[in-house]
Parts: C-alpha cells; structure tokens; sequence
C-alpha cells in the first residue's frame, strides 16, 4: 500500500480520520457495527490503512502492534494495490534451448556469461536492448512453443508468507492472450517462468517496472531467461504496453481530500482487510456496512461506489459464474443511473473502462463456453476435456450481463455473439483436430503406408467425426436451456461451423490418404460420415454449403474402386490363356471360372455398405458386374479354343451357312466328344444355374432399395438379363453343335446313314429286316451314347442324348414330310422310330439307373410329329412332352 513508502499518507490520514468520525457517529445513534472499528483504538481501521508508522503506539504495546500491523499490511499488500499504471503483456515468441545442448557447449556458455556479465553490470534496459541481440540461439534445437506455458506475476504481489494463486497469469506464445497488470510503483517488477507441458521450469526472467518507461515507443522486446546459477537457456519476446503515473505526481502532502478519493482509499482498505482476490470478490461484514454508510454520510453517489468497486473487480475478473453474477448485479442499477441522465462525466468515464474490460471477458466466456470450470484460478480449464452436454454455471449471467450492454434485437448484436460462439465452435474443432494434423500435414508424404498406418489414420479420422457429432449434441442439449436470446439458434451456429471444418479436414485428408478400395476401415469412416450427416437432418440442422456431404466426398473414388475393380478382373482375365489341364472341381468345372466368381462375389459384398446409403450406385455396379461376366466367358472360349473351334463349324449362322455345310462335307475324321468339353458346358451350365444367380441375386437385392422414379423404379436387370440370355445362348448352341457333329458321323458312312437306311427298306421286309439293317447304325449310336455319358455330367448328358435322339428323329420325319402320298415306306419308318426309341431309351436306362426320370425317356418333338404322320392322327401331332433338351 502506498502508505509503505510514506507517498500519500495524508489522503490517508484524511479517509482514515473520516471512518472514525462516522464510526462515532453511528455509535452515539446505536449502531451495532460501529463498535467493531473502535475497538482496540481502531486497530481494525488501522492495519487495514496501513498508518501504523505515522501514529504514535502507547507504550509497551508499540512493538507488537507494529508487528501485527506489518504483518496485516504485507498480507493486504499482496492483495490490494494502488496503482500508478497499467501494462498489457502480450507473449509474442518464444526461444528456449535443452538445458544439455547448452551444458555441451562451454565456450558458447562461457561467451554468453561474459557478455550478460557485461551488460547487467551497466543496467537491465541495456541488456535486454543490447545483449539479446547478440544472443544466437538458432544452432541449438528449440523446444516446441506449443509445449511451453508463461506464467506472469507482479514482484508486489509475490511478497509475504502467503500467495494468491489468482494473481499468477498463463499466457501461451503466440496465441494472442493477453494481460493487464497494475503495478503498485515503479519499483515494481514484473516476474516471468517459462514451464514445459510437465510443469518443469525452463527459465525466469525479472522485468523492472521502470525499464519499461526508457523508450515508451518500444513496446515489442526480447528478454534472456535464466535458471539457477544465473544460466542463460533462452529469450521470451513480449509485447509491453505500459502506462505508468510517476509517485511523485501525487505526492500531495497536505490540501483537501476529495469525498469519492477518500472513498477509494477506504475501499482499497476494506479489500486488503477481506484478502480481496480473482476468487474473493464479494465483501461482507462491517466492511460493507462502513462502506454503505461511508458513501451516504459523506455524500458519495450509489452509482460511484458501485463503479468504483465494479472497477476493481474488473481488473481480476475470471470468467466464473460468481464473477459475472456480482458484475450483473453492480451494472443493472449503474445502467439505470445512466438511462436517467444522471451519471457524473467521471462516472461516465470509469463505466466505458469497465464496459472495454467487461467485453473481454465475455467474448472469454462465450469463445470458451465449453472449456469454463468453476475450479480453476482461472476460470477456464487448463486441459482439454469431454465434451459437456450441459450448459456451464457462468454462462446465464454472462448472457445477462451480454443484453445489458446491448440490444439484442439489433442486427450487429445478434451478429457479434454469433461470431462469439462460431469462434468457440472454430476452437473445440482445433482441439479436436490435434491428432489428425499429422495426416494432412505437409509431412505426411513420408509415411510408409503400411495397412497398420492406414487404418490407424481412417479410425482416427472417424473418431473425429464422432467427436465433432457428440459437440453438436452438447450444444443442441445446451440450445434447449433457453439460456441464449431466441434470436440466437446455437445449435445451428455451431453446426455450420463443425460441419464445414469438419469436411475440409476430411477432404485433405481423403486427398493426402485416397481411399483404394471400400475396405474395412474405409468403410467405418465412409459410415461415420454418412451418419454424421444422417443426424445432422434428424437434429433438423439446416443445410450450409461447404458443410459435410457423404456422398460429395466419397463419389469419385466409388467411381475408380468400380473401375479399379472391373480393369483387375479383366486382367485376371487376359492371363489366363489355356485351361487348367485334368484339374476339374467338384462339380466338374473349370477351376478358373469357379475362382473368378467367387472374386467377383467378393468385390461385390465390399460395396455393400455403399448400397445401403447410396442404392443408386447398384446400377454402376450392374454395368461392371456385367461386363466381368463377358471377359470370365470370353477366356474361357479362349481357355477351350481348340476343342470349341471344330463345334463353331456346326452352328448355323445366316451368311455362311453354305459354306459351313460345305466344309462339314470336307471334314472326313469322325469326331469324338473330347473330355475338355464336357469340362466347358458344365462350367457354362453351372454358370447358368448356380454362379451367375448369386452375382444376379447380390445386385437385385440393393436394387430393391432403389428409389421409384415416375412410375417405375430405376431400369436395373437390363445387364443381369443380357448376361442370362447370353450364356443360355452359347449352352444351347455347343450343345447343338456338338450333337451335329456326332449326326455327321452318322451322316458320313452309308452304312449308317438313316436315310439310305430307310429308302433301302422294302415293303415286305418286317421289324426284324428293318433292325438287322440298322445294325450299323444302332452300334454306332450306343457308342456315341456311351461318349456322351463318359464326358458330360448326368443332366447334360439327358439333353446332349436326346437332343441326339430327336435329331435321328427328325431325319424320319423329313423322309416321311417328302413321301406322304406314297405309303410303302411308312412301315419301315414306323419300325425305324420303335427301334430309336428303344435304343436311347435301354442306353439312358443302362447309364443312369435310378437317376433317370420318366420325363428324360419320353419321345422329342419331332418323333411324335412323325408317329402322327404314320397314324393319320392330327390330334396326335400336339406335343406332350413339355421337356426342353437345352
């Protein structure tokens, strides 16, 4: 307190003068609280003024009592000040080197002692002008600033037994924070500790009040750090703007004391006596009854005396509930005081500081809304925590205090809080944002993308999206308080500002780390995404632009994984050249046809998770699933060539049809059904029933989810179709054709030529003349039967067998269409079809047993028609077999 140095005793003797008067005064009216500053000589009134070293003490009581007063008087010193100016402390960088690179290096410690040796002999502002510019620090490795905490303290508020821990400040390098300090005189100093993110002292510096006012216009220094042994380990760059009244400018020594002057010495006295702090704010007791009593007696307006104090308090505000709830409550009658018109232009004036100071700590409170905690010194908490989901205590009466100082129906109120609360929105999202840096950083091109690495990063970056989720949710929770004007939608504020920083993350990120295919990792990002913006519409958050859009994010790579998977199949494809000699599977079929499906099968249950959100990429898949199907049959045409090449020469095509049946009259080798072939049309047939339906039923089952567009849902099955009709179109014609070939063997030996055969028969010979003449024949027909068996599987071998037995069926028929008017071959025709019918029908029996069915041995269409011809039965020629060999 001033009176320590002898400076302004007399105002102080004057208010202390003052206080006992009225205390005499409300003592002879039979007031209560007066008797508690008389007692003891007005000990009370006396340490709290500090006058003990201007009042005679009574003998033998003097040494006690000055003991007590000083100790009274360091114990409120610590607390209350007068000031004689203010500093702003803003830490602009931040330089501090391990403590062993310095220690390895004598000679450069053994430099720097020798000059700061130098310069602190001649004086500390030549030092820090000077000194540190010599100071090169920048061949040591620097600690991180990031790591580093300051932490600031005025030297008058650090004497005594005991230190608030409030009037210790933490600033952080480079963050913008700043300070304002009131220093007690120019003999104060200002006290810094630099500390790491363990709390280890890296270094101190000592700042002189003084030293600040040599070159008022040099407000941005460095300043040396120094540990124990007066060991320079770095350098702290602050911004100092400082405005100091010298002492001796109000050294009045006698004249009149101003009644509000009186008042403020009396109110610093009382906040020393009650260890006024950032956290003991509110005085009670006697105090405030003399200063009530004070101010009315001596005719000090309400309005002073609450700006006055509402000052005070504003110089070691924190944004905590009972610190705005007290400036709530001093500005309401201070606002109305003002609205009638009768504020004092000195009242005017401290009320705009305050309202400056109390702007700050607003925009502290709402920029920080989610990082308030009651328990800190600061009022803010130190470490970044779970997300809240409740409103914190300081924020109603930081609104209240918000629309006392505006009007919150005006434009540029609504638009200030709302930049208030998006910057608190901007900063939970740094925070968050933390730990996917790395991802995105210029750096990241030097990670080894190993799969560990990957899914390390997707899960991280689906954390994030999950975090930044649960923030929405908090403050939708908090929206619904009421706490905020309705003018002010913070879950919508907010929302805008967590959706767009969030998709410019994850846009970097999927940019920085491309998605290669929908893997497992890929997919849980790809879902949190997805659900993120699903809630965002079930919150009834309105759409911003920028903001997060699964599908936006996500589509061009879905395009590549198709293509990516298409060109890898194909290429699957393309190596394969010739089949996989006497391997065969279970089912007898190509191992290569049985493998790529169940590739494709597998590609395709990937994009699951992208069917469920987005059905209309089914579509693409359908196209690429179709075309993978061409290029698997195309190979294995290629696979089979050379046992498929002699088969195209028997299917009938429009243009050279002549001449395919010109080079079957060339080709004079017999053929035999070759075991590959079978091979082919069980893998076609299997193709057919089993594997083609599984890819089919995949994509059918997403396109159910498709959305119906006019009348009808999206075209999907055109390509599942076509793809149907193709392989049952090949199936047929290699079945046809092989059936052609084993009839042009037939067709070659006129012993076994059917038609001779017929033409040869006379109309006397009977059923036993017509078999011996078939003798030929029948063999060579049980043989190629018996080839059949040996290649084909049991349902093809039915339909290649009486494909056979309805093509020697139709040979009959024809020679009976050509003859009808002459009936002298219908005997032998009709021993012929008796005869066929027995031998395909005892062949099949023989080779299948029990496995036949009844409907496998019934007789092929054109049999029927030619028995219809021989029996003069129209009514016959209907086919009764519903059986469809191919």
């Amino acid at each position: 307190f001033y009176c320590r140095s002898g400076q302004h005793a007399w105002q102080t003797l004057i208010a202390y003068d003052a206080c006992i008067r009225l205390c005499l005064y409300s003592w002879a009216k039979g007031c209560t609280e007066a008797p508690e500053f008389m007692r003891d000589e007005c000990l009370l009134l006396r340490s709290a003024f500090g006058l003990h070293k201007f009042l005679l003490q009574p003998r033998g009581v003097q040494a006690t009592e000055v003991r007590t007063a000083k100790n009274a008087e360091q114990m409120g010193s610590s607390r209350v000040k007068k000031v004689v100016g203010k500093i702003r402390v803003d830490v602009r960088k931040l330089r501090v080197v391990p403590r062993r690179a310095l220690k390895s290096s004598n000679s450069m410690r053994s430099a720097i002692y020798m000059q700061m040796g130098k310069d602190y002999a001649r004086q500390v502002s030549s030092l820090v002008k000077n000194g540190m510019n010599s100071l090169k620090l920048a061949s040591f490795p620097a600690i991180s600033e990031e790591k580093m905490s300051c932490f600031f303290q005025l030297k008058s508020d650090s004497e005594g037994a005991e230190v608030e821990s409030a009037s210790t400040i933490c600033l952080h390098p480079g963050s913008g924070e700043y300070h304002v300090f009131f220093p007690e005189s120019e003999g104060d100093a200002l006290l810094v500790e630099v500390q790491d993110s363990k709390q280890s002292l890296q270094g101190r510096a000592t700042i002189p009040i003084s030293s600040l006012n040599e070159n008022p216009n040099d407000r941005i220094r460095w300043w040396p750090l120094y540990l124990e042994g007066q060991e320079c380990v770095g350098k702290i760059q602050l911004s100092i703007s400082s405005t100091i009244t010298c002492d001796e400018t109000n050294s009045i020594k006698s004249g009149p004391v101003a009644e509000t002057l009186a008042y403020d010495l009396l109110l610093e006295a009382a906040m020393r006596a009650q260890h006024f702090h950032a956290r003991n704010l509110k005085l009670g007791g006697p105090w405030n009854w003399l200063l009530t009593e004070f101010a009315d007696y001596y005719g000090v307006s309400g309005s002073y005396t609450k700006l006055r104090y509402l000052s005070h308090i504003m110089n070691v505000a924190t944004p905590t509930k009972d610190c705005l709830e007290l400036v709530n409550e001093l500005l309401v009658p201070i606002f109305k005081a003002r609205s009638e018109k009768s504020l004092t232009r000195q009242e005017k004036s401290i009320l705009l500081d305050c309202e400056t100071q109390i702007e700050k700590l607003l925009a502290t409170v709402f920029e920080n809304y989610k990082s308030l905690d009651e328990s800190s010194p600061t009022g803010l908490a130190d470490l970044f925590g779970p997300v809240r989901d409740s409103a914190p205590p300081a924020l109603t009466p930081a609104v209240n205090v918000y629309t006392l100082l505006h009007d919150v129906l005006s434009h540029d109120a609504q638009i200030m809080l709302q930049t208030y609360l998006q910057t608190a929105a901007k900063k939970r999202c740094r925070k968050h944002m933390i730990e996917t840096d790395e991802f995105v950083s210029c750096n990241s091109e030097g990670y080894l993308l190993d799969s560990i690495t990957v899914s390390t990063a997707y899960l991280k970056m689906k954390n994030l999206c999950m975090n930044i989720s649960k923030e929405i949710q908090a403050d939708i929770k908090i929206h619904n308080q009421d706490i905020f004007p309705s003018s002010i939608d913070l879950s919508n504020i907010s929302a805008a500002v967590y959706s767009t920083e969030l998709c410019n993350r994850l846009s970097s990120f999927l940019s920085a780390w491309p998605p290669s295919s929908p893997q497992p990792h890929v997919n849980e990002l790809l879902t949190a995404i997805a659900d993120f913006e699903r809630d965002l519409d079930l919150w009834e958050i309105s759409p911003v632009e920028g903001g997060v859009e699964a599908r936006g994010l996500f589509h061009s790579y879905i395009i590549v994984w198709v293509q990516d998977m298409e060109l890898n199949l194909l290429e699957l494809c393309k190596a394969e050249k010739v089949p996989w000699a006497g391997v065969t599977t279970n089912h007898a079929t190509s191992p290569f046809a049985e493998e790529m499906y169940d590739k494709m099968k597998d590609y395709l249950i990937r994009y699951e998770v992208v069917i469920n959100r987005w059905p209309q990429y089914s579509l693409i898949l359908e196209t690429a699933a179709a075309n993978m199907e061409r290029a698997i049959i195309k190979a294995l045409e290629k696979q089979y060539s050379d046992i498929l090449t002699p088969l195209k020469d028997s299917i009938p095509k429009r243009l050279n049809m002549h001449v395919q049946k010109l080079a079957r009259r060339q080709s004079m080798a017999p053929y035999s059904v070759p075991n590959q072939l079978g091979t082919f049309l069980n893998t076609i047939k299997r193709i057919v029933d089993v594997l083609h339906c599984r890819v089919e039923e995949i994509l059918r089952s997403w396109a159910s989810c498709l959305p119906v567009v006019g009348d009808k849902r999206s075209s999907f099955g055109e390509q599942m179709n076509g793809i149907t009709v193709l392989l049952k179109t090949k199936y047929k014609n290699y079945l046809q054709a092989t059936v052609e070939k084993l009839v042009n063997n037939m067709q070659a030996n006129r012993g076994t030529r059917l038609k001779r055969i017929l033409e040869e028969i006379k109309e006397e010979d009977g059923e036993a003349d017509v078999r011996e003449r078939m003798q030929m024949l029948t063999s060579q027909l049980i043989d190629s039967i018996s080839n059949l068996h040996g290649v084909f599987s049991s349902r093809i071998f039915v339909a290649a067998s009486r494909g056979l037995w309805d093509r020697m069926g139709q040979i009959v028929l024809k020679f009976l269409e050509g003859r009808k008017e002459n009936r002298v071959w219908y005997n032998g025709s009709c021993y012929a079809l008796g005869i066929l019918d027995d031998i395909f029908a005892s062949q099949m029996q023989r080779l299948l047993g029990n496995s036949l069915q009844d409907k496998d041995i019934e007789p092929p269409r054109s049999v029927i028609e030619a028995r219809s011809i021989l029996c003069r039965d129209v009514a016959n020629a209907a086919d009764t077999s519903t059986y469809f060999y191919v």
